[in-house]
């Protein structure tokens, strides 16, 4: 990874690291390399280190060195899915036998890879609040090897420390990930809070267009970095230069986008509170939010992701999500246009039945950058 940024604010790496210029073209914008495989000069004469494109290409490189830089780590990996990082992670990380504390507030896909794929090849796992240290220390056994968190969560919008569980996956002898896709590196960083892994779903605010999938794993070990990337070409789900390259460009506006986020989030949050038809909002930038002096302390504003409760129950909950018209309907998050959605019949449906069940009448809401006065309107007239 280039160092030359480090020493910049976040909105000058977002827009420069990675994205040196072309040096045949000049091209301010790194070229899209859709290619396979690469003339060498001689046997092994290879040039830049480039063979083939699932071990290396230079579109998803300049992604790669981009996304270590925001995180503040030392290597980063793009892949074809976020879940197809976790899964390189967990196999890097695991061998049968080991355990896993994961939080019981989680992405639906995340407790899917947990439950139904990894159990399958002998590693264990628990359940844990992880907004409590006291509760993952408990969960600890001399077989844990990860803590797994997400700050905030999905889809219940937990906070949890990030430094307070750093300090009990180090007394532990495991390694802390923590899933950042929702803060994004422009609110929080958590390797510089003692995380070990960051993980990321570029699909979500860091690409910013609901336009691409891919996934992302930055560290601050060299050593790890190092296994991470023989597991990733070892097992080939990575990111396509043309993926690569959407990404890269929607970092570029990462910040100007995070900020619009959060400020509409805020108002939408503030006035949910009011409305006699919600009994709760999920928003960590309000002060009544259980996290929200945790909050407040590890992430620069409070982004763009709101749940709320309605108090007509689970039908309620899915007719509202019907009745919007700006809001759309559906999965994902964090793209610049609006999304509503029910995690309990849509992407939390996974975790029926398990201790990650989600409340029947939570509405989860991607709050985008459009007039935050439409946005209002919108879920004033569906709400009733």
């Amino acid at each position: 990874m280039s160092h030359e940024h480090l020493d910049k604010s976040f909105e000058t790496i977002a827009i420069h690291a990675g994205n040196t210029a072309d040096p045949l073209t000049g091209a301010v914008v790194p070229p899209i390399y859709q290619v396979s495989t690469y003339k060498q000069d001689g046997v092994g004469g290879l040039r830049g280190g480039y063979e083939y494109s699932r071990s290396a290409n230079p579109t998803r490189t300049a992604l790669e060195e981009n996304l270590a830089a925001l995180e503040g780590g030392v290597r980063g990996l793009a892949f074809a899915s976020g879940l197809a990082a976790e899964d390189c992670l967990l196999r890097t990380l695991l061998v049968p036998g080991d355990h896993v504390v994961i939080p019981n507030d989680a992405y639906g896909g995340t407790f899917r890879l947990f439950a139904k794929v990894v159990s399958r090849w002998g590693v264990e796992w628990s359940v844990a609040d992880t907004s409590d240290p006291a509760s993952v220390r408990a969960a600890v056994t001399d077989r844990t090897k990860a803590i797994w968190v997400e700050t905030p969560s999905n889809p219940l919008l937990g906070i949890t420390d990030i430094a307070g569980i750093a300090a009990v996956a180090k007394d532990a002898g495991a390694k802390l990930v923590v899933d950042n896709t929702f803060a994004s590196p422009y609110l929080q960083q958590p390797l510089a809070l003692g995380a070990d892994v960051v993980v990321h779903s570029l699909t979500k605010y860091m690409g910013g267009h609901s336009d691409v999938v891919g996934g992302a794993l930055v560290t601050n070990s060299a050593e790890l970095g190092e296994e991470l990337a023989y597991h990733q070409n070892a097992m080939g789900a990575v990111a396509g230069p043309f993926d690569s390259w959407l990404v890269l460009r929607g970092i570029k506006t990462l910040p100007v986008r995070m900020d619009r986020h959060s400020e509409n989030a805020g108002k939408i949050a503030e006035m949910l509170t009011r409305h006699p038809k919600v009994s709760q909002v999920l928003y960590p930038g309000l002060p009544e939010h259980p996290g929200h002096e945790v909050a407040a302390k590890q992430m620069r504003a409070f982004g763009g992701m709101i749940s709320f409760r309605v108090t007509g129950g689970e039908q309620e909950a899915v007719d509202l999500c019907a009745r919007t018209k700006v809001f759309t309907l559906g999965e994902s998050l964090g793209g610049v246009e609006s999304l509503i959605e029910h995690p309990g019949r849509m992407t939390h449906a996974s975790v029926a039945g398990s201790a990650l069940e989600v409340p029947g009448d939570l509405v989860r809401l991607s709050v985008g950058i459009e007039n935050v006065d439409d946005l209002l309107a919108d879920l004033q007239q569906a709400l009733g």
